[in-house]
């Protein structure tokens, strides 16, 4: 949670901005539901009170927020499939759709369970003073989270190949291996152990693997980008702009200049701020030259120094070897009047590329 609030304070902050905070802060509140509803789905309270209502907690506590908190990273996992592979915007209809789909599938699931016979579901039992679960129900139940995370399967092994400065494909990987094992524990807890709750250790065990799964996710969403901010600031963010020019999804990202500032179709999804590009640097954005040269070797100590412009074209000895895009106004100067020749004087040959030099 110190994470997720931390991240909303330093918002601005690029990497941290390209994580889509506002749908990672919608998955953390449905886990805290989630670990809620367990509180009584595992025994840990007495059914008295508040706590006797056992389809309130179980159903639209238990059961729906974690068909939630997964419905969510679902949907998660499809952008990033619909940006990087279909190479199709998620934003307007598309990302409203997603929104309707999480909502009324696990509402609808929830409320259809709720009217259902007690008998058939969920009833309080008591002698052993907590709320049972039948076992067809569990079934039920279970069935669909298995075959949502099978088709989650399909989806990782689409990404498989999207190696960029957001690493979607590590983070999602690592999800996917949280959940199943999520997953797995709670299937094995349902049939196997299905008084799971009347022992302290199990109901123990259970709860804790769940907060721990639901915490570690968000952990690997915003770990990297949170600690290099806090840590590492200024550098991290340098080579995370200069790896976006190099990463191989220049098509996807469509790097360009705008008011609107950095971020992807996927990031900000339905922002309308944000509605006219996938990703944006704004006036203020931009990448560090010396660092990037640097890194891709361009780098001597004349070529960016004071002197190294196009007055002085002996000092400048490297000039071909930088891109473009990396030319500063170091390297520029404003035409002097009077001096109409200036230009053909110093550049008297084409670019590297065979371009004129103007």
């Amino acid at each position: 949670m110190f994470m997720v609030i931390y991240s909303w304070f330093n918002r601005n902050y690029r990497p941290i901005r390209a994580k889509n905070l506002a749908w990672v802060t919608a998955i953390h509140i449905a886990g805290i539901l989630w670990f809620l509803g367990n509180i009584v789905t595992n025994g840990h309270v007495r059914i008295r009170g508040a706590f006797a209502h056992c389809k309130l907690w179980i159903i639209w506590f238990r059961i729906l927020f974690c068909y939630m908190y997964a419905a969510m990273l679902i949907v998660r996992f499809y952008a990033l499939d619909r940006v990087f592979n279909q190479n199709k915007p998620f934003r307007g209809r598309t990302n409203l759709y997603a929104i309707a789909f999480v909502i009324v599938f696990n509402v609808g699931f929830c409320l259809i369970s709720h009217l259902v016979k007690s008998d058939l579901t969920i009833y309080q039992s008591d002698m052993l003073e907590l709320c049972d679960v039948t076992i067809n129900y569990r079934i039920a139940a279970l069935t669909i989270q298995w075959v949502m995370w099978a088709g989650v399967a399909v989806l990782i092994y689409r990404l498989r190949n999207i190696q960029s400065s957001f690493n979607e494909f590590r983070e999602s990987l690592g999800m996917f291996i949280i959940a199943i094992i999520v997953l797995i524990d709670t299937t094995v807890n349902n049939f196997v152990l299905p008084r799971y709750p009347l022992v302290l250790n199990h109901r123990l065990e259970k709860t804790a693997v769940d907060v721990l799964g639901s915490n570690i996710i968000i952990w690997l969403i915003l770990a990297q980008p949170v600690y290099n901010c806090m840590f590492n600031r200024r550098q991290y963010e340098s080579g995370w702009l200069a790896k976006l020019t190099k990463d191989g999804h220049k098509k996807e990202y469509e790097v360009s200049s705008g008011q609107a500032g950095l971020t992807t179709a996927y990031a900000k999804m339905n922002d309308s701020e944000f509605q006219d590009t996938r990703l944006n640097f704004s006036s203020s954005d931009g990448i560090d030259p010396v660092y990037y040269a640097k890194e891709q070797n361009y780098y001597d100590d004349n070529t960016f120094s004071g002197d190294a412009t196009l007055r002085n074209p002996e000092v400048y000895v490297n000039q071909d070897s930088i891109p473009i895009a990396l030319r500063t106004n170091l390297h520029i100067h404003r035409p002097v009047l009077n001096t109409p020749s200036m230009f053909r004087a110093v550049i008297k040959d084409n670019a590297a590329d065979g371009r004129h030099v103007v």
